[in-house]
């Protein structure tokens, strides 16, 4: 059985129950089993430390992975995946930009965290990144999670 939690330090008021939907079937699509994962709305000046710390980048993103595993063939009983952090307030910039409900620009964002901490990673290559965008949109149609 996988597991997951979603903390909410951002005091994100939004109903994002549907979250759990969005992770469930990224795993069901992936066919992982016993894996555990978290997700993280934080605000824009940690995301800036996050991202300057971790990748040398001095501004904030909207969502980086933490992947605990490096893509060896573990067997443990439970995979520990990592940590999915999601800005919201540049989330809620971007479903405005972007013409999107937050619904939809918040399960994206979660599904692309998920898959990049189960090693998918579209910045190495063309073909990595219409495997890893074909997947998100895929499991969001599947959701009806398309506006």
């Amino acid at each position: 059985m996988n597991t997951f939690d979603i903390f909410n330090e951002y005091d994100y008021k939004e109903d994002y129950s549907y979250l759990n939907d969005v992770i469930i079937h990224t795993f069901e699509v992936l066919d992982i089993k016993k894996a555990n994962m978290s997700v993280i709305f934080i605000d824009d000046e940690k995301m800036h430390e996050l991202n300057k710390e971790y990748r040398g980048v001095d501004r904030t993103t909207d969502v980086l992975s933490f992947a605990l595993e490096d893509g060896e063939n573990i067997k443990l009983p439970i995979r520990e995946l990592g940590d999915v952090f999601v800005s919201i307030p540049k989330m809620i910039e971007q479903a405005k930009e972007f013409n999107h409900s937050e619904k939809r620009e918040l399960s994206f964002l979660v599904c692309h965290g998920l898959l990049h901490l189960l090693g998918y990673d579209h910045t190495r290559s063309k073909e990595e990144e219409e495997k890893q965008f074909g997947l998100q949109d895929k499991i969001l149609g599947d959701l009806n999670i398309i506006d």
